[in-house]
């Protein structure tokens, strides 16, 4: 299992998303995964792997949350949680979607 974290230069959001990655692969028994970090600078890259904004959550080059109907770039993600729009999806949800 190849988990990446994609994130764009100076994002708020990497620390956090990376403490929640962490966690979510803990409570799932799947600690001993290592988590990589990409820093995304280029539009042209971002299209070719289809980076919807920063942070992403990408296992084995899939993006845990892609969104067909949203255009790639370099950009801030927001995740749709209970509370409303986010900057990081709820722990419940990226274990879902890890599972």
């Amino acid at each position: 299992m190849k988990v990446e974290l994609l994130v764009v230069v100076d994002c708020p959001n990497e620390a956090p998303a990376t403490a929640l990655l962490r966690r979510a692969l803990d409570e799932l028994d799947l600690g001993r995964v290592e988590i990589s970090t990409q820093v995304i600078t280029d539009p042209a890259e971002a299209a070719r792997i289809n980076f919807l904004g920063s942070p992403s959550f990408f296992v084995n080059g899939l993006d845990l949350f892609g969104d067909p109907g949203r255009l790639p770039g370099i950009s801030c993600r927001v995740y749709p949680t209970s509370f409303g729009a986010a900057g990081l999806p709820s722990l419940a949800d990226l274990k879902s979607a890890l599972q």
